[in-house]
């Protein structure tokens, strides 16, 4: 618990909400402000064109303040405690998913684990709660949908893909922002730079699904699904969460709610009579069914944990640091599972996989760039 405070104590000043519907990492996060859950996560959205005097950029504050000594110390361990709580939960929920494939299953504990420490927070007094109201849960309650969707989307690739493939595929996130962006935001304009910055993404997705060992259609195509869904969530945030104003660690802990909830129906209806076969199975392979309850409640944790900490390292520096930073965490995340699992590794593969992270390193640099404003005639 005392990890745990250490985390949630450094929310506690997490700014409101408000100004991430126009900026969204992680998980949702990229302004500070809404959470962008993530193991992943989401990317920043495009806003509307504006002009800013020369008055008012003179008067913005710097993007970071000089930081001391033990500031950077403390940013590193956190940045270093994000990495790791990411990759050990990516390992972690591959074997899950070998030995224990209902991924329904898996994704609802992750969602109550979720719950489960937020509760915890706010009964122990750790969290001040904020409570809720039901305008404010309306608002909340699309977000938990499309995270719920992208959260079993992923797990259902990695369930039938490599980690660092499927992971290769989520790179391909910035082209789903941009896209329903321009879809569903009126008035979205972005940088011609932003646009070029797409090509070596897809480009590099689609060279390294060439020649891919593991690929599947049905891998491949939930893990793109992801993407929209977890984009979706972005875009959502952006139209429905004006009104909302509360922290990070709240909001998290409300939307695991929701999904719990929300999820808990639909998995006891889809993979309830399965358990006894496949807890009988996995005890068969040398794993008891309590084993098996305490590494569905670990990896929940660890999802949970890397999610606190993305968070807690974007309280201390700016958006396009944070997004710098993620790019190189997939990176880890993909290196650290091939070595782990022993995944075969094309020529092709590498190639492509690393076209797309170049992509991904570009966008993050100049996707806060401005379009032109248009002049009138």
């Amino acid at each position: 618990m005392a990890f745990v405070s250490v985390v949630s104590g450094s929310l506690r000043a997490s700014p409101s909400v408000a100004s991430t519907c126009s900026s969204t990492r992680s998980g949702f996060v990229r302004s500070g402000r809404l959470p962008v859950i993530s193991q992943n996560n989401g990317e920043s959205q495009g806003r509307p064109v504006t002009r800013m005097s020369a008055s008012t950029a003179a008067s913005q504050p710097p993007a970071e303040k000089e930081k001391t000594l033990a500031e950077r110390a403390a940013l590193l361990l956190y940045i270093g405690c994000w990495y790791g709580a990411n990759i050990m939960f990516n390992i972690q929920n591959k074997r899950l998913l070998k030995i224990f494939p209902l991924y329904t299953t898996v994704t609802l504990f992750q969602f109550g684990m979720g719950a489960l420490v937020a509760v915890v927070l706010w009964a122990t007094g750790v969290h001040k709660m904020h409570k809720a109201t039901k305008e404010e849960l309306k608002s909340i309650y699309p977000l938990a949908l499309s995270h719920m969707l992208g959260n079993i989307l992923t797990n259902l690739s990695l369930r039938q893909m490599a980690v660092s493939f499927t992971h290769t595929i989520k790179a391909g996130e910035p082209f789903f922002s941009v896209a329903l962006s321009k879809i569903f935001v009126p008035g979205t304009a972005f940088h011609p730079a932003v646009y070029a910055s797409l090509l070596p993404i897809v480009a590099g997705v689609t060279l390294a699904s060439a020649n891919e060992v593991s690929f599947n259609w049905l891998g491949f195509g939930t893990a793109m699904s992801s993407n929209i869904a977890f984009q979706s969530r972005n875009v959502l945030s952006k139209k429905c969460m004006q009104d909302v104003k509360m922290d990070n660690l709240n909001l998290f802990g409300y939307i695991s709610i929701l999904s719990f909830l929300t999820l808990l129906p639909f998995t006891l209806f889809l993979e309830g009579a399965k358990y006894a076969s496949v807890f009988g199975g996995a005890a068969g392979a040398g794993a008891s069914g309590l084993s098996l309850l305490a590494t569905l409640s670990i990896c929940g944790f660890l999802h949970f944990l890397y999610n606190q900490f993305s968070y807690v390292v974007l309280q201390r520096v700016n958006p396009v640091t944070h997004a710098v930073g993620n790019t190189m965490k997939r990176v880890a995340v993909i290196v650290s599972s091939i070595i782990v699992f022993k995944n075969e590794v094309t020529t092709l593969n590498k190639i492509g996989t690393a076209i797309a992270i170049f992509g991904v390193g570009l966008y993050s640099q100049v996707k806060r760039l401005k379009p032109k404003a248009k002049t009138e005639a």
